[in-house]
């Protein structure tokens, strides 16, 4: 990959930033050689921030990061286009884009996989999600098939708060195992998706 950072006097090529689950602009930076290298290096995206006169990593204070999923250069060669899955908000604001949009609960699942993710590779004391990983997939299935159980209790029941929440229970739990196994939820929907055609 060419990347003409001469083209511009200071050297910083545009990034535009888009989800690579919805496909929205999630914001617009700036990026050096040496952010380039970073991001491929961290696998998070590393700005160059005119105003801190430095690179600059994404979420590094507020851990918003932004998981680097795919870069491409443009037919110029000078400017970006980089597909990231974003850990939170994306703008300073709180909004999930620098335009003030939600995103779709979709790629909330998708952030949620990439936090389970995370919290395994961390293997945090306090962590439940670690705990489940450390006890083993006897215990995360396990724990899936307690999780149904009650979805089909509160199913019988007409309490609605609790049938939602033990369904958020039973999701969490699952996106727990095809982690475990190996898989994400996107092979799941891909085979739903296939038996739609």
């Amino acid at each position: 990959m060419e990347i003409n950072y001469a083209k511009y006097s200071d050297g910083l090529v545009p990034a535009i930033i888009q989800d690579t689950c919805t496909n929205k602009v999630l914001m617009l930076g700036f990026m050096n050689e040496a952010a380039v290298e970073k991001t491929l290096e961290l696998q998070k995206v590393t700005f160059f921030s005119r105003s801190k006169n430095r690179l600059w990593t994404k979420g590094e204070e507020s851990g918003n990061f932004l998981l680097l999923k795919d870069l491409q250069v443009d037919c110029d060669n000078d400017t970006l286009l980089v597909k990231v899955t974003p850990v939170g908000p994306v703008c300073h604001t709180g909004a999930d884009t620098c335009w003030n949009e939600e995103n779709s609960t979709s790629n909330f699942l998708q952030q949620l996989e990439d936090i389970i993710q995370q919290r395994k590779e961390s293997a945090a004391e306090n962590s439940y999600v670690a705990s489940l990983f450390k006890k083993g997939i006897n215990k995360i299935a396990q724990k899936v098939g307690e999780e149904a159980v009650e979805v089909v209790i509160e199913a019988k029941d007409n309490d609605e708060n609790l049938f939602l929440n033990e369904s958020a229970d039973l999701l969490f739990h699952y996106l727990i195992l095809l982690n475990a196994k190996g898989y994400s939820l996107k092979d799941v929907t891909n085979i739903l998706e296939q038996r739609h055609k």
